[in-house]
């Protein structure tokens, strides 16, 4: 069975896109390496693809290729040794009247306004804040892997946060959260205390929270969640690289 686990994964192809302008660092070009073909990305091999520091974006699966730039680090939290510091237990007990439900990885105009206002008001001028309901759909609700739609709400019913979550073979990763940007309390922060919580129930070690980046304002929230592994050079380590480290 191993072997046809295999099949998908060998058959897959790399290639590169064009250079495009770095949603992160300024006067930074950025370049993609995809795999495909999409079809062939089922829920094993994209575990396998995920653990050699590759994302998805809809059916889109890439990791960092740029010619000049290795400051996306891919980040995983070890949920097995994690330990809240003190405002994350503040946070946790903050919203624990929340009710988590598990809902249709499919349209919702509930959820689509929620996300809008979230834009609008959290990156606004990013060129997220006027996504369409079509650009909305291919982001967040088209997948071909074991993916969770996690809704928030309050006791009388009001929606707070909504998490794109996948399930993989060694742990959870989450995709998007977007959530009530008039919200006081770090409802950010909630969402991944929150997915830290189930990957303990479920037996998951690793919460694979994306790629993070020392030099960018947006990243540095994920420095918050350790023991952490940080991915460069081919391989994972439990610290990021020194500064004169070349990867």
């Amino acid at each position: 069975m191993s072997q046809l686990k295999e099949l998908p994964f060998a058959a897959l192809q790399f290639y590169a896109t064009a250079p495009y302008p770095c949603s992160y660092l300024p006067q930074q070009q950025a370049r993609s390496q995809v795999a495909a073909p999409g079809h062939l990305i089922h829920a094993d091999t994209y575990s396998q693809l995920i653990d050699q520091g590759f994302r998805r974006s809809g059916l889109f699966t890439y990791r960092p290729h740029c010619d000049n730039c290795r400051a996306c680090l891919p980040v995983r939290v070890d949920t097995t040794r994690f330990t809240p510091n003190r405002t994350q237990q503040r946070t946790l007990k903050r919203h624990q009247q929340l009710r988590p439900l598990v809902a249709e990885l499919s349209w919702s105009s509930e959820h689509y306004a929620l996300y809008a206002r979230y834009q609008a008001l959290r990156h606004p001028g990013g060129g997220m804040d006027d996504d369409s309901r079509t650009q909305y759909s291919e982001f967040l609700l088209a997948s071909r892997v074991n993916t969770r739609l996690v809704e928030f709400r309050e006791e009388d019913g009001t929606l707070r946060m909504v998490s794109i979550i996948d399930v993989l073979e060694q742990g959870l990763s989450s995709v998007y959260t977007f959530y009530d940007p008039d919200a006081t309390g770090s409802l950010g922060t909630y969402s991944i205390l929150w997915q830290i919580q189930q990957c303990r129930q479920l037996g998951l070690p690793w919460l694979y929270l994306g790629y993070w980046i020392e030099k960018s304002a947006k990243m540095a929230y994920k420095a918050a969640f350790g023991p952490a592994q940080y991915r460069y050079n081919g391989t994972w380590h439990d610290q990021p690289p020194l500064p004169d480290v070349s990867l």
